[in-house]
């Protein structure tokens, strides 16, 4: 969430940045946000001076009972006050809850180089990689690669899991495990520390990472607990270090995990399609740091140029998109996504996602930074996607398709693939 101290100090800091994302209706919300707060503060002072109150009441007893007087009356003010204290510390905490309610409502601060705009539509191309193969021969789509191949089975997914499943079969699940032991290597390489979690979690470190608004739309959650199944490890990763203090020195701490990730995919496009590219269920590798505040957009280039180190490595053509404003996450400052080249659709497809949330995450959780002068202060957090398997086959088997059907291994998977060059076989 947002800092109400900031907030209070610029409202119209915010205001602007909500009508830049096209979410005018969020205004309201700020004023009704600093009405809150100002309610507040006057209990908080009511609170303060009942308390100074009933300390004095407490004094003027004992100066009375050693001074022989009658304290009657001060016994009775005595009883009443912390009755007072108790009725004004629950309007407090009402009005607590219901200012964090409607913080979260509110947009994180944008970086001033996000372009405005107001959908996906309006996303800006900043760079572009690679070549774009020419084939000599028609090409398949990926599905019809692995069903003639025998390498993937949808049909009996959907009988055992439903549309958005997928059964990875011989050579090509080698290859899956192919490209996680890659992307682990490659993040080692880096000096980043490997981290397995949980593949369920607690709804409290999901609504500090994410608005409810994308938690029912991706989430599965699980009857009867405070249990969910992860959609990225991201979200775990943030919760290593709740109400964490860290040192200067300690930062920036870098992480990657791998896991499998759970999304309903609600609402999205295509999840009925057979195949790959929109799944239920996928392995991801993520990329997830705690730094310092000065150093989050350095830190932010490096995560971009560890995910593109990959794909170039892997030479796939792709291009990196700048989100635009409307389209950019309320709890994202700043956002790039790389989408991959696909012959068989001739358009570019979303592979990796990067994102700088600044404070906004961290304070959900409680994660600090204690400077030398000994003032604290929100860490940042950045997260982007190493590789994720799924979409990253899908282009693999599109871009290195063969005419007789099989599918050449990138040179740098070999020798993960047991020396293996082709997979698959030719179609009967």
């Amino acid at each position: 969430m947002i800092d109400i101290k900031a907030l209070r100090e610029n409202p119209e800091l915010f205001k602007e940045n909500c009508k830049k994302k096209f979410q005018e209706k969020k205004v309201a919300i700020i004023d009704i946000v600093l009405a809150l707060d100002k309610d507040w503060r006057a209990i908080k002072a009511d609170i303060d001076s009942a308390r100074q109150e009933r300390n004095k009441v407490s004094q003027d007893i004992n100066t009375a009972k050693k001074a022989g007087e009658d304290a009657s009356s001060l016994f009775v003010k005595a009883k009443e006050i912390p009755q007072r204290i108790k009725v004004l510390e629950e309007k407090s905490e009402d009005l607590v809850l219901q200012i964090g309610q409607s913080l979260k409502k509110i947009p994180n601060l944008m970086h001033e180089s996000v372009p405005v705009g107001k959908d996906e539509s309006e996303n800006v191309v900043i760079k572009s990689w690679g070549e774009k193969r020419e084939f000599s021969f028609p090409i398949k789509n990926h599905v019809e690669i692995l069903e003639n191949a025998g390498l993937a089975d949808f049909e009996t997914a959907a009988n055992l899991s439903g549309n958005g499943f997928y059964v990875l079969k011989g050579d090509f699940a080698l290859l899956n495990q192919a490209l996680i032991r890659f992307g682990i290597e490659h993040m080692e390489s880096k000096n980043y520390s490997y981290v397995e979690i949980p593949l369920m979690i607690r709804k409290k470190i999901l609504d500090a990472a994410m608005d409810t608004d994308e938690f029912a739309a991706t989430i599965y959650s699980i009857d009867g607990e405070d249990l969910n199944m992860i959609g990225t490890s991201e979200h775990a990763l943030l919760g290593l270090h709740e109400a964490k203090a860290f040192n200067e020195s300690e930062l920036p701490i870098k992480y990657y995990s791998y896991s499998m990730c759970f999304r309903k995919e609600i609402g999205s496009h295509g999840i009925n399609e057979k195949g790959l590219w929109r799944t239920h269920q996928f392995n991801k590798i993520e990329q997830f740091i705690f730094c310092k505040p000065e150093n989050s957009y350095a830190i932010y280039d490096e995560l971009a140029a560890n995910t593109e180190e990959l794909f170039q490595k892997l030479n796939l053509p792709y291009r990196v998109i700048e989100i635009c404003s409307g389209d950019l996450a309320d709890w994202k400052s700043k956002s790039s996504d790389i989408e991959v080249y696909r012959p068989t659709t001739k358009e570019y497809g979303e592979v990796t996602s990067l994102s700088n949330c600044t404070d906004y995450q961290a304070r959900g959780v409680n994660t600090k930074l204690i400077r030398k002068d000994n003032i604290r202060e929100m860490v940042h957090t950045l997260n982007n996607t190493a590789l994720a398997t799924s979409r990253a086959m899908v282009a693999i088997v599109e871009n290195y398709q063969n005419e007789d059907g099989s599918i050449t291994v990138p040179e740098v998977l070999r020798p993960y693939m047991l020396g293996k060059t082709i997979i698959g076989k030719k179609e009967e």
